[in-house]
């Protein structure tokens, strides 16, 4: 355990290289990151490293990067501590976070670091098993595949790191940024060494690691942006329809209950394919804890009796709600209605607030905690990314989207049923269906960008959409103070 504690320093101290005041010196401890990867057992404290560092980027940063701005949220009753930067789209180069947020850029560098490292030092280890050593191989990849896809999504083209920083060296941590086709050219690389290393499409108990499967997940998803915004076209959609097809193989269905997806009694269901795990004595709160309400008393008893325990100060205090806009496409009979959120009305019968039932979390001794997982790709998430991408073929997306619908109306499914239409309506239906199923879960952002609806259907980008550039995000000064060879960009400046 201390040997674990001390890499871990290491690896924090690596991983921090954005600002290079942090890593000025070499680490003081005599247990370098050379010295301590020489058995599996070391092997095995660093990929729970790796995923420790994508646990803290996963707790907010990729969901408001991937959700943020568009218009499924609003500002709550308790101010909104910044969010409101996101949704209004008013974010500036001096400010392009939330306020008192860390830095999203650097956060996902960290569990790039690690899984460098990784990548550095296990293939020199001897391993009783060739398995054990390929699959850390494998998540190393696709870890570090998974964050430079949202790094390339979210500011274009980002300085490609694919050596570990375990000193300070000014040639090696001040890089600039490289296009983004080059970037996806390393997830694309990287992919295809996580699939050829993986030794089997089974999942490990929790499904909160990288598997074959979810790596499919990864590579549909990747394949399937190139082929719509980087003129990938065909060639790309079919490569994203087989790596679906594969996934599909593994262990993996629809829950028929909704709400049973997300709750913490449930988790590593059948239906996920990978999540970030939270847990009670394992770690923080998560982004949900902004979305669920605290100190009200003055509201009817059937209204407290389905909030329950409410939060305490920043644990579960109200600075973000789904919007008016978002919450009216949900009909009555859809069970994700109830799954997703909660509309609050007073004893007038005066709305207040709503609150996101689907992160809920747990209550231990009478206090609520936002430990609901993470969802990086569940199975509904990647039969609707079949559908989009059989529209996008000109297959028929039938099968994957009423699926998806069976289990969300049920005994009201053949009022809901869904029929092949052309492409755009289809489009439009299938992007619809993402919107319903997936809220909250940091994919909306992502989708109206590859669905060329962001200046469409985001009522704060309206005015903004000769200006196609502001979909990225700005880099911001103190990214730029810290790696002073990446430029701002274009629209930002």
């Amino acid at each position: 355990m201390k040997k674990i504690k001390y890499i871990t320093l290491i690896l924090c101290l690596a991983a921090s290289s954005s600002c290079k005041k942090a890593i000025d010196t070499k680490p003081l401890s005599v247990i370098t990151s050379s010295s301590f990867f020489k058995t599996p057992d070391d092997v095995a404290g660093a990929v729970r490293g790796m995923y420790v560092d994508f646990r803290t980027t996963a707790a907010n940063d990729v969901f408001w990067l991937g959700e943020g701005r568009s218009e499924v949220f609003t500002g709550g009753v308790a101010g909104t501590q910044g969010f409101d930067k996101f949704w209004n789209n008013t974010l500036t180069a001096s400010q392009p976070n939330a306020d008192n947020q860390v830095n999203f850029w650097k956060n996902l560098y960290a569990p790039i670091n690690s899984a460098n490292l990784l990548l550095k030092y296990v293939p020199n280890i001897v391993f009783p098993s060739a398995d054990t050593k390929n699959s850390a191989l494998a998540q190393a990849y696709t870890m570090r595949a998974f964050c430079y896809f949202v790094l390339v999504r979210a500011w274009g083209g980002v300085p490609i790191r694919t050596e570990p920083l375990e000193a300070y060296d000014a040639s090696t941590i001040n890089l600039p940024r490289s296009t983004v086709a080059e970037v996806f050219a390393l997830i694309k690389s990287d992919l295809t060494k996580a699939l050829a290393l993986y030794p089997n499409i089974t999942y490990e108990a929790g499904r909160n690691t990288w598997s074959k499967a979810s790596a499919d997940a990864l590579k549909a998803d990747v394949y399937l942006w190139t082929a719509k915004m980087l003129n990938g076209g065909q060639p790309d959609l079919t490569t994203a329809l087989a790596a679906v097809n594969e996934a599909q193989t593994s262990d993996v269905g629809l829950l028929p209950v909704y709400s049973d997806v997300f709750s913490y009694t449930n988790k590593g269901n059948k239906e996920d394919m990978m999540v970030v795990r939270f847990q009670l004595n394992e770690g923080l709160n998560n982004y949900y804890q902004t979305m669920y309400i605290s100190g009200y008393a003055s509201l009817p008893a059937p209204t407290l009796a389905v909030i329950g325990v409410q939060g305490v100060g920043n644990q579960g205090v109200n600075t973000a709600q789904v919007s008016k806009l978002v919450r009216d496409q949900f009909t009555t009979d859809d069970q994700r209605r109830n799954g997703t959120f909660y509309e609050v009305y007073d004893n007038t019968n005066k709305y207040v607030t709503s609150i996101v039932t689907k992160g809920a979390g747990m209550v231990n001794a009478g206090t609520r905690y936002f430990y609901t997982d993470v969802v990086i790709y569940r199975y509904a998430d990647l039969l609707l990314m079949k559908a989009e991408i059989k529209n996008a073929l000109t297959q028929d997306p039938t099968t994957e989207m009423n699926l998806v619908r069976q289990r969300a109306y049920g005994t009201n499914f053949a009022a809901h049923t869904f029929v092949n239409g052309s492409q755009a309506a289809n489009d439009d239906a299938i992007l619809k269906e993402r919107l319903l199923e997936l809220a909250t879960e940091g994919k909306r952002w992502w989708d109206l960008i590859r669905f060329n609806q962001a200046f469409n259907l985001v009522p704060s980008l309206a005015s903004k959409s000769g200006n196609p550039g502001f979909l990225l995000w700005p880099i911001g000064v103190t990214i730029r103070g810290t790696e002073p060879l990446v430029t701002e960009n274009d629209a930002w400046k």
